[in-house]
């Protein structure tokens, strides 16, 4: 039987990472049946709607999705497309590895980094809840619920468990906002207790920022509220090489997506020249999501090796390779 999977290309450089991904996965023969959904910016314009509804149709299908980047106005337009999946099928965790790939030139090239960055994806001031109070004074409200906090700890944990992690740090800043952060907090230490065997430990978010650049050998798996773990995701991946290098997931209970968490980058979409690691790190999110732990490795082995070589990489990271040469050296490799 194979597995359906939704996959969403989207636009600018999506639809090329995407077939590169694609044609790694058929390489390693994994059955896997697309249902292959189009979704873009000008869609979205046209339709009045950032997730349309025959989107939410094939993932309530499938349960699995593969996603490439979709283009969001800044300052105006429709809502991301992000937010609205993760709202609309409950995919509460953001799940973001950060790790070393050998071969790569960073400012931490003798520092082997190797952390997992679980973000509650649901709530906080991602809730969308703003208004104009008076002219020229906007509100915006945070929102920090003991449902959401408890849930996202608790996966966190679980994960810790499965994956033999050491150490969870919690990244709050209650010490300004007692009641919203320090109920995340609070929740977070409730949960901690359940796993002796796992250390726990706390940090205010700017002084984890700080840590993160000085000493991010120190960082096994964060946990953070909605806000700042989508900073400090960022920040960890430009530690290992950039949004183009690291994999994304959100995690909900009934469906699960896969993402590249890089722009969509217009300027060079055509030609060529995108880095599909991202998107393919992802994909390997996925395999192991479906129980397909040996093709996972296997990919995981391919795509680490082809950094070690150094023959075939993309401009992004240092070399001259495009998008086809960087693919095909994977599945040499693989």
């Amino acid at each position: 039987m194979a597995y359906k999977v939704t996959l969403i290309p989207g636009d600018g450089i999506g639809p090329e990472v995407a077939e590169a991904t694609v044609e790694v996965l058929s390489a390693l023969k994994v059955p896997i049946e697309w249902d292959r959904q189009e979704l873009t910016a000008t869609i979205i314009e046209q339709m009045g709607s950032s997730l349309p509804e025959y989107v939410i149709k094939s993932m309530e299908r499938t349960g699995v999705g593969l996603k490439g980047p979709v283009t969001t106005p800044i300052g105006g337009g429709f809502k991301s497309v992000n937010v609205s999946l993760r709202k609309q099928l409950d995919l509460f965790a953001n799940v973001r590895p950060v790790f070393t790939l050998p071969g790569l030139k960073t400012r931490f090239e003798d520092v082997n980094i190797d952390m997992v960055i679980f973000r509650e994806n649901t709530e906080d001031l991602y809730s969308g809840l703003e208004h104009e109070v008076v002219k020229d004074v906007v509100e915006s409200l945070k929102i920090i619920t003991r449902y959401a906090s408890i849930r996202i700890a608790r996966y966190a944990f679980e994960y810790s468990r499965a994956n033999h992690r050491k150490k969870v740090t919690a990244v709050h800043k209650a010490n300004i906002m007692k009641l919203s952060d320090g109920l995340f907090i609070r929740c977070c230490r409730e949960i901690a207790a359940e796993y002796p065997e796992i250390a726990y430990n706390e940090l205010i978010v700017d002084n984890a920022s700080m840590q993160l650049v000085m000493r991010p050998e120190t960082f096994d798996v964060l946990l953070l509220p909605n806000l700042y773990g989508d900073i400090v995701s960022d920040l960890a991946a430009g530690l290992v090489g950039g949004l183009g290098v690291v994999p994304g997931a959100n995690m909900g209970e009934k469906c699960a997506v896969f993402e590249a968490v890089h722009g969509s980058a217009p300027d060079i979409a055509g030609g060529g020249l995108a880095n599909p690691t991202a998107l393919m790190s992802s994909a390997i999110l996925m395999l192991r999501h479906l129980g397909e732990t040996e093709a996972a490795n296997r990919f995981q082995r391919a795509l680490s090796e082809t950094f070690r070589q150094a023959k075939y990489l993309t401009r992004d990271v240092g070399g001259t390779a495009h998008t086809a040469e960087f693919t095909q050296a994977v599945i040499g490799n693989l």
